[in-house]
């Protein structure tokens, strides 16, 4: 049986009993369903993981941390995808899937086509939301830090700001598919538009920055499947997937 994996975002140290926040309590007890005893890994971001065992469960759920394991399950690409803002559920599936295939950073843009309108308020409670998928897509996966998630800003803005290049931006009239291109050096910056895509302001906006177009296929796909589909292509030509 696949022993659970909690995300606590605190210092760790082997022989700490700590205290579960109530979110994480509440996870374990009435989601998780843990009874005393139950094994349980945990992880704070800061890489590595620690063997532990739920102790009490009253008003209180604590845990007994063991032994540290030093383990590494990160990718070994640096990918940041800056991914045009979805709607609902096409969002927290992007971003979901991206942290299971390994992206190292996310910033979500707002792009002309985007149809999701936010104010100030509900931008914060978006990518609090956001950071929460990303934190259990971690605890599924395996991966012992979380990525980065960057505040929410406008596309022609984020575009203006100093970065490293190369990139690479999705378009379906691109001529070169990523079997056409060479890995490129250090991270790896992916531009993925939102339901509708990118416009022809913003595709050649991002050439003119240095991005390279390319397509991924005769199809077009969804902004969510785009999104899945390419990080799986790169993982497996230049990535871990085998």
């Amino acid at each position: 049986m696949r022993i659970p994996r909690l995300y606590l975002h605190q210092t760790i140290n082997s022989g700490d009993t700590i205290t579960l926040d109530d979110n994480t309590a509440n996870h374990s007890v009435r989601v998780l369903r843990l009874k005393e005893n139950a094994p349980v890994i945990l992880f704070n971001g800061e890489g590595g993981e620690f063997e532990a065992t739920i102790e009490t469960i009253k008003k209180e759920v604590t845990v007994k941390v063991g032994r540290f394991i030093d383990i590494n399950r990160e990718s070994p690409l640096r990918i940041h995808l800056v991914q045009g803002i979805s709607r609902g559920e096409r969002m927290d599936y992007t971003i979901q899937k991206a942290v299971e295939l390994g992206i190292t950073e996310i910033t979500p843009v707002i792009t002309d086509r985007c149809v999701v309108k936010l104010t100030a308020e509900r931008a914060q409670k978006r990518l609090d939301h956001w950071q929460g998928v990303m934190i259990s897509a971690c605890e599924q996966s395996g991966r012992t830090q979380i990525p980065q998630l960057n505040p929410i800003q406008k596309l022609d803005d984020w575009m203006d700001q100093p970065r490293r290049i190369p990139g690479l931006v999705l378009y379906h009239k691109a001529n070169k598919t990523l079997s056409d291109i060479t890995r490129p050096e250090g991270d790896i910056t992916l531009l993925i538009g939102p339901e509708g895509g990118l416009d022809e302001a913003e595709i050649k906006h991002a050439v003119n920055k240095g991005f390279t177009e390319i397509q991924l296929g005769p199809r077009v796909l969804r902004t969510e499947t785009a999104a899945l589909t390419v990080l799986s292509a790169i993982q497996t030509m230049w990535g871990d997937l085998g």
